[in-house]
């Protein structure tokens, strides 16, 4: 098929031109005019989605220079030992599982399935073949433990990025490693229900202290207030979720929190045990907060709201379930604070709010029934 005037072009030009397109169908479609075009939009493309797992060895050589490539559905070893030989210049590996609208397997094929996903031996053929990664996502593939991790964090000298959300396998040994080794920005460990406080206490000593920014430790529910209270020794922590690590964090691990002046976002969701108290000191420390969740905080009463009334940066305030907080408690709240943009309430309020308030309230900001 002739490209036209195009036909004259070499693929160095081609290359440049096809880095502007950007939607994947009109890439699609570029690949299709003629074989020229095929070899060279295979050779710009640098990001790729993978939706059909068990094709890989027939279309990813066509792709040696990728830096990102993602999957949420099964994967074996051996597949991604292909990943690794055909495609060493990653920087981004999404592998974050997620299973798709109308997927639908017996118990038979699903039990096969997950028996056969990506384990430790295939994250130890990451950590030794794509040195580059700096951003590695494992959500929910369960088969993945301490060694795998330990492998990743000690070979992969740029790794800033790490979520093991669901990881359940993963124990405070690998925290250790994480702690020891690691530059990591962004940790992930929700569900990773095997931590403990031993586990925090070994990020906080070790190098990862003087880089991490955002930590969730949310269903973490054997970390109690000892592991809490370490958290203010990190340096630049600005995202912290706790949502859901059960009764054992209390008003002793909220003070501590309160510590870490350079918090910006903290969900403290579910949290049954946190009171008043840990609110005043938290809008009195953190000034830079701009996103604070308290859904199902059941003791949180209007003292711990209305002090932020005159908070500078406060942004987003969650507080659906929070019964003891009245409609007067918000109202205050809402005309005082002048940076908040969104406001999220329990449902169960709007009838009792009336209709010209919550239209006053949406004047200010946006309102948002939970």
């Amino acid at each position: 098929m002739s490209c036209g005037f195009m036909a004259g072009l070499g693929d160095d030009i081609l290359g440049l031109i096809f880095n502007w397109v950007s939607h994947p169908d009109d890439r699609n479609s570029i690949s299709q005019v003629c074989k020229q075009w095929l070899r060279v939009e295979g050779f710009a493309r640098i990001s790729l989605r993978v939706r059909e797992t068990d094709l890989l060895p027939k279309f990813l050589p066509r792709f040696p220079n990728l830096i990102r490539i993602e999957t949420s559905t099964w994967i074996t070893n051996q597949d991604i030992e292909f990943v690794v030989r055909t495609c060493p210049k990653l920087e981004v590996l999404n592998l974050n599982f997620q299973r798709r609208y109308g997927d639908h397997y017996d118990d038979e094929s699903d039990e096969y399935l997950a028996f056969n996903d990506v384990d430790d031996v295939g994250l130890c053929s990451i950590a030794k073949g794509c040195a580059r990664l700096s951003k590695v996502l494992l959500r929910n593939r369960k088969r993945v433990s301490d060694v795998g991790v330990i492998s990743l964090v000690g070979n992969l000298r740029n790794l800033s990025c790490l979520n093991l959300t669901g990881c359940s396998q993963v124990t405070d040994q690998a925290l250790k490693v994480i702690g020891e080794v690691g530059l990591i920005r962004i940790l992930n460990l929700r569900g990773c229900s095997s931590i403990t406080d031993e586990g925090l206490g070994c990020l906080v000593r070790g190098s990862v202290r003087k880089s991490l920014e955002k930590l969730d430790i949310a269903d973490c529910d054997r970390v109690t207030d000892n592991g809490v209270c370490l958290l203010q020794h990190f340096c630049c922590l600005e995202e912290l979720n706790l949502a859901d690590c059960g009764p054992r964090i209390t008003d002793s691990g909220g003070l501590a929190i309160a510590n870490i002046r350079t918090l910006k976002r903290l969900n403290l969701s579910w949290l049954f045990n946190i009171l008043d108290v840990t609110l005043i000191e938290v809008a009195k420390n953190c000034q830079s907060l701009v996103e604070l969740v308290i859904t199902g905080c059941e003791e949180i009463t209007g003292d711990g709201i209305r002090v932020f009334a005159e908070h500078k940066s406060l942004e987003t305030l969650v507080m659906a379930s929070c019964f003891n907080v009245s409609i007067v408690d918000i109202k205050l709240l809402v005309f005082g604070c002048r940076s908040l943009r969104f406001i999220g309430l329990d449902r169960r309020l709007s009838s009792w709010m009336p209709l010209g308030l919550q239209e006053s309230i949406n004047s200010f900001c946006r309102l948002n029934w939970m």
